[in-house]
């Protein structure tokens, strides 16, 4: 049978569990805002009546009071991971679009700056001179525009590269990211470890680490499993980043410029292209394939173009190649007809832009160095090199002239290589654009669904700090009462009939 001080220290339990409650329900309030903050709770347990070790000896049943078991996190590992999940997907989306859009941007299609229209004005050129024959600026002015064409097409292809470069500048600092957060993860790994087997709370660490899994996901599609000490393992590929509290880092192999992407050595020989990926920094070669995230965006768009032609490869390979073959249908139709015409002298006239295929006739060398979109150029120098007269029809004659201009609307000339791309170009950003907006989508409410369940509601913890202090009140009402019992019990006992 209990004694009448064992109601006291039930009554001081619940003080105690009581006041803990309170400073929980503090914290969460004055971290409301803070970002990543989860909403934490005091979990409280009734503590067991005494057991009675004697034979004779008997026990009320009461329990002895309450204590604090823990404080726990309101977090949902499964809301986590399918958070983890729509970021992965949705920032290498994000990637892809960011790249098709730069891209189009750059190109200038459609537009009076881009090379459609400098297509069009070159062609215009070849009508004026050969609607004037006789007139020496027309042929001026056809020399000048297609030095303008020419200008276009090398300052499309820089752009391209320049884009490439940017976004391998940008690849390597996510990869630098990607290994400090990891480093971040393995030292918190080993805080919390410490914390809960010194019977602590790593609540707030927890939330840290919380906070750079997502990130981790969002750049390399991190996946992540957790044990029952407390750490989590966070994988790449299938390949360990982080293993409790150890981690490796990663390296951005392959490619360095972009004429190793597009298959051009530095003295601009042909060769095999090289592409750019993951890759252990202590095991270069042991490449790491990431499933998602910006890094997994960002090595599709450096990808080389496909080798099969599909159009399938990387963003700005594939754009760099269908002007290189702009470049080469261009310079052989043109050069075809322009070789079989006589200028208004009399001499034939030869190859107008630089020959860069062995089918054009005018081919006189081995293989061009470089790409055919930077190698173009104009052949001709001087105006009256400009033929457009057929082999003996006369100086003025314009039936060659005529025809080179009728190229512009040819199904198989530079004009519809270049339109088919554009195309191609255009579905496939809007494609990526739409995707990445679905996916956004999935991520935002992803994202909703875990700070709905672990973010601090105030009028909630108002609603509680309330409750917790009518059981506050109420302990201490029991306390109070208790004191006059002894005091009766004490002071009084005997005093009766004095």
């Amino acid at each position: 049978m209990s004694s009448t001080f064992s109601g006291i220290s039930t009554a001081l339990s619940s003080l105690i569990a009581q006041r803990t409650a309170l400073d929980v329900a503090g914290q969460n309030i004055a971290n409301a805002n803070t970002p990543g903050y989860t909403r934490q709770r005091a979990d409280l347990g009734a503590v067991t009546g005494s057991q009675v070790p004697s034979m004779f000896a008997t026990s009320d049943g009461v329990g002895t009071g309450v204590q604090v078991t823990g404080i726990s996190r309101a977090s949902d590992p499964f809301l986590d991971a399918k958070l983890r999940t729509q970021t992965s997907g949705a920032a290498t989306l994000a990637a892809l679009s960011g790249a098709y859009s730069t891209l189009e941007s750059g190109l200038g299609e459609p537009g009076g700056s881009g090379l459609s229209a400098q297509l069009q004005t070159f062609w215009n050129a070849w009508h004026d001179v050969s609607n004037a024959p006789d007139t020496g600026s027309t042929r001026s002015v056809l020399l000048d525009d297609g030095r303008q064409l020419v200008d276009t097409l090398h300052t499309q292809y820089t752009n391209i590269a320049t884009q490439w470069s940017d976004a391998r500048t940008t690849t390597s600092s996510l990869v630098d990211q990607t290994n400090a957060l990891a480093t971040n993860v393995a030292d918190l790994n080993q805080r919390i470890l410490d914390i809960t087997n010194n019977g602590g709370s790593a609540n707030e660490l927890a939330d840290q680490r919380d906070q750079a899994l997502t990130q981790l996901a969002g750049l390399v599609g991190a996946t992540v499993q957790s044990r029952q000490d407390g750490q989590v393992d966070v994988y790449v590929g299938g390949n360990a980043l982080v293993f409790g509290a150890s981690s490796r880092a990663l390296a951005l192999g392959g490619a360095q410029v972009f004429s190793q992407a597009a298959g051009y050595a530095t003295d601009g020989t042909p060769t095999t292209p090289q592409d750019v990926h993951l890759e252990w920094a202590d095991t270069p070669g042991q490449r790491v394939v990431p499933t998602g995230g910006t890094v997994a965006g960002q090595l599709m768009v450096l990808a080389p173009a496909a080798a099969d032609g599909s159009g399938t490869g990387g963003v700005l390979a594939e754009a760099a190649q269908r002007l290189d073959q702009v470049a080469t249908r261009l310079a052989t139709d043109v050069n075809t007809l322009h070789a079989g015409a006589q200028t208004v002298a009399g001499s034939n006239g030869g190859a107008f832009f630089t020959p860069l295929d062995p089918s054009d006739p005018t081919w006189t060398s081995g293989p061009t160095h470089g790409p055919a979109a930077l190698q173009i150029s104009v052949a001709l120098t001087t105006a009256d090199q400009v033929a457009v007269a057929a082999p003996g029809a006369g100086a003025y004659d314009a039936s060659i002239g005529q025809q080179i201009a009728a190229l512009g609307t040819s199904t198989t000339g530079a004009d519809a290589v270049w339109s088919q791309a554009v195309v191609e170009i255009g579905n496939r950003s809007a494609a990526a654009a739409s995707r990445s907006s679905v996916a956004e989508s999935a991520r935002a409410s992803a994202e909703q669904d875990q700070l709905g369940n672990a973010s601090v509601d105030t009028d909630q913890e108002t609603v509680g700090m309330i409750a917790t202090q009518r059981s506050y009140q109420a302990a201490a009402r029991v306390l109070t009462t208790l004191d006059d019992m002894l005091d009766t019990l004490i002071n009084k006992t005997g005093l009766v009939g004095r």
